[in-house]
């Protein structure tokens, strides 16, 4: 063996795509462009544009609504609270806060505070305080010995006059 016998395997190189170098090279002219047109040059821009036809987006009914007042949670899971515990990164004999949670990177996208969910299994006995909780996750913090804390905002009061 040479080092001038060295080779990569066929095909772990590909070759760049020369455009614009003569009619020969069967990619000269137009460049792979096709024709004239919007679409030939650049800064081309037309999604959903569908030829002047209305497009689709615009011919289908449009259904439903978006609650401008809906909370946004971000969701935690009893299972990720016990590994936290298990791993040290929480301390089981305190209570257990948004900002605690937060600080160990769970629950960090919530604008709203956090939400407890039921998923996972939890046998530490904590005192856990969040802005929601679903029953099912407070069912099972209370079995394991602990308890849970909803503390929602108070709503905003109406405007008078």
């Amino acid at each position: 063996m040479q080092l001038n016998d060295l080779r990569d395997n066929p095909g772990a190189r590909k070759v760049r795509k020369r455009v614009g170098r003569g009619s020969g090279s069967g990619m000269g002219k137009t460049s792979t462009h096709g024709q004239k047109g919007q679409k030939s040059r650049s800064g081309v821009a037309i999604n959903g544009f569908e030829g002047g036809q209305m497009p689709i987006n615009r011919r289908l009914p449009k259904r439903g609504f978006t609650n401008i007042f809906r909370k946004l949670f971000a969701v935690v899971n009893i299972g990720d609270v016990q590994k936290a515990i298990d791993a040290k990164q929480l301390d089981g004999k305190k209570p257990i806060d948004t900002e605690a949670l937060r600080a160990i990177g769970l629950g960090k996208r919530g604008r709203d505070g956090i939400r407890l969910l039921a998923k996972g299994a939890l046998t530490a006995k904590v005192q856990i305080h969040v802005a929601g909780a679903s029953k099912a996750a407070v069912e099972a913090v209370e079995k394991a010995g602990g308890s849970v804390t909803v503390t929602r905002a108070a709503a905003p009061a109406a405007a008078e006059g």
